[in-house]
């Protein structure tokens, strides 16, 4: 058996959808939920202040991920189904033009003209709709909009991230509150970042270093306005 037919091979280009919403839900809850907590906890808040504006948070995060990635992929999932109409209506009206714009696809990715009037005959005497979605849309399998999937993986992950510095708030002694929910926020940063990049088949230094200084800039942002208001208000 030639290694052309043992080996198989796993693109992370399959995982983009899920991936994607995934790792933007986990930073968000993060991020959001850290900051927040760091901004009440700056501004003198008690224990059980900081604790009711983290759950807000928690809760009202997820919804607002589920909703808006819902609405975002489902405003991409019918341009693709009118893109997929149109392409369908004209397929069956002038099935010549359609093949010779493929053809010209195939031909402006360097096959030779001949080849490329073949290859896309013998395409779309196979799948004619799939060939021009694929190659001349760039629709496919693996970046087809599924706006339920989107919407469950971010509000799944938003959770998952809002609880991380959640957690810390009934533990953490109020006079170091910030600096605690700072700390463990920062490390499940750059844990997710480490994890998303490998997921995604890439070099995790990169991922690590962005969501971790943007995420430490979130908080400082609300640390300093927190102590304003805080004062402000005293």
């Amino acid at each position: 058996m030639t290694r052309l037919k043992t080996h198989t091979e796993s693109h992370a280009t399959s995982r983009i959808g899920w991936l994607r919403a995934a790792v933007m839900g986990a930073n968000d809850g993060i991020v959001s939920t850290a900051s927040l907590i760091v901004g009440v906890a700056a501004a003198s808040a008690g224990r059980s202040e900081i604790l009711v504006a983290g759950m807000a948070s928690l809760f009202a995060g997820a919804m607002s991920m589920a909703a808006g990635e819902y609405v975002s992929v489902s405003s991409q999932a019918d341009t693709e189904k009118a893109d997929l109409a149109r392409e369908e209506n004209e397929l069956a009206t002038d099935s010549e033009f359609e093949h010779a714009e493929l053809a010209g696809v195939y031909e402006a990715r360097g096959v030779d003209a001949a080849t490329a009037k073949e290859v896309a005959r013998q395409m779309m005497e196979h799948d004619a709709l799939g060939a021009h979605a694929r190659d001349e849309l760039g629709i496919s399998e693996a970046s087809t909009a599924r706006p339920l999937q989107a919407a469950i993986a971010s509000a799944l992950t938003f959770t998952a991230g809002a609880a991380a510095p959640l957690l810390v708030v009934p533990f953490a002694p109020l006079q170091s509150m910030v600096m605690a929910v700072a700390i463990a926020s920062l490390i499940c940063l750059a844990i997710l970042g480490t994890l998303g990049a490998k997921a995604g088949g890439a070099p995790p230094v990169p991922s690590v270093l962005r969501v971790v200084f943007w995420g430490a800039m979130a908080m400082v942002v609300t640390a300093l306005v927190g102590k304003l208001f805080g004062a402000a208000v005293a």
